[in-house]
């Protein structure tokens, strides 16, 4: 049998600020059980849209599967809000969330903050990958069963089992814990968009920090390659430098038609079924959102599954589950006896009371 393919969708919709809109995209890429959608999102004044992550947070409830996606930039903004934030729609989700990363690369985007002139692009994909470090601790901070909420006591939580971070590196410095509980999925889904003229031996210094901060935190990568020649070099690199638990997403462009047309559909097609690209699946950039995931639910979704390429219902509940990636354990959780010797051990600290930043 051929191996299932991982595939998502984007719903932006640039103008758009109603949420009956982004649900009903969901609820669309819900029926064609995509893995999950993304929502883009920046400082930039143009094009106008609204904040992905608040967006996609009201259209939680109204989704039972598909998981949730925001962009939201490192630049900015503090590493500690940013874990809370995403940490909330995988509650609000129920273990549905993940984290597009983004930085901001304009100077009307620094000017908006005032805080600080716009910096290189490769200083900002490595205080991007010290954001998603911070936020990963921090995630981590509470151990799954710090939350005890023992009425006799008194005690909501174990203060032996919620831990500092300690985090300090040459932008920030962190010391935790987080202030909300585990997230359902332990960590939710990080992605990070990836050119494949990043990997070229002539890269610019922004490139190569981004390859390097998804090597280094990327459960996802959303790659854009010109070809598929081009995705096959790319994704060998990346397995290379990453693993083989890396997901690998082509980005490609999805303009369909509301009434079948043979020729749009078999165009998409052929390029979702090809073999020998390297990747795990693809993210569709839809030219209409709600013609082209319509059209994606009802005509190409139905044809991937008869050729066995496409699941027919989900199995699992959350991100994690459709990607098929292990829920992650906290690094600061007590060693089973019977675990490896080489496994983290808990860090020892002082029972922690509130949560510190410094920037």
């Amino acid at each position: 049998m051929p191996r299932q393919l991982h595939l998502s969708a984007a719903l932006d919709s640039p103008g758009r600020f109603d949420a009956g809109h982004y649900a009903y995209l969901a609820r669309l890429a819900e029926r064609a059980t995509l893995d999950f959608v993304t929502l883009d999102d920046s400082f930039a004044a143009a094009p106008s849209r609204p904040d992905a992550l608040a967006a996609l947070a009201r259209i939680a409830p109204l989704t039972g599967r598909v998981g949730l996606v925001p962009t939201v930039t490192t630049t900015h903004t503090e590493p500690f809000h940013t874990s809370i934030s995403v940490n909330t729609l995988d509650w609000a989700s129920e273990g549905r969330a993940g984290w597009l990363v983004g930085v901001s690369t304009t100077e009307a985007e620094a000017r908006a903050f005032g805080r600080r002139p716009v910096a290189p692009e490769d200083e900002l994909w490595a205080e991007a990958a010290d954001a998603v470090e911070v936020a990963a601790r921090l995630w981590d901070s509470w151990e799954d069963d710090a939350e005890i909420r023992d009425t006799a006591t008194g005690r909501f939580i174990d203060r032996d089992k919620v831990h500092y971070i300690d985090f300090t590196g040459p932008r920030f410095s962190v010391r935790g814990p987080s202030i909300t509980p585990r997230p359902p999925q332990g960590r939710p889904v990080v992605a990070v968009p990836v050119a494949a003229a990043d990997l070229a031996p002539d890269a610019s210094p922004g490139g190569r920090a981004r390859v390097a901060a998804a090597v280094r935190h990327a459960d996802v990568v959303l790659l854009d390659a010109p070809d598929r020649a081009a995705r096959l070099t790319a994704a060998t690199e990346l397995r290379l430098r990453a693993g083989e638990g890396l997901r690998i997403l082509a980005r490609l462009d999805a303009d369909l038609s509301a009434l079948p047309d043979r020729a749009a559909d078999e165009r998409l097609l052929a390029e979702l079924t090809a073999t020998g690209s390297g990747v795990d699946g693809f993210h569709l950039s839809p030219a209409d959102p709600p013609r082209d995931l319509a059209a994606l639910a009802d005509r190409i979704a139905p044809v991937l599954r008869d050729a066995g390429l496409l699941r027919a219902g989900y199995t699992g509940r959350t991100l994690r589950d459709h990607l098929g990636l292990a829920r992650p354990a906290s690094r600061y959780a007590a060693r089973p006896a019977d675990a490896p010797t080489d496994a983290p051990a808990a860090s020892p600290t002082a029972s922690p009371a509130l949560a510190e930043v410094t920037r």
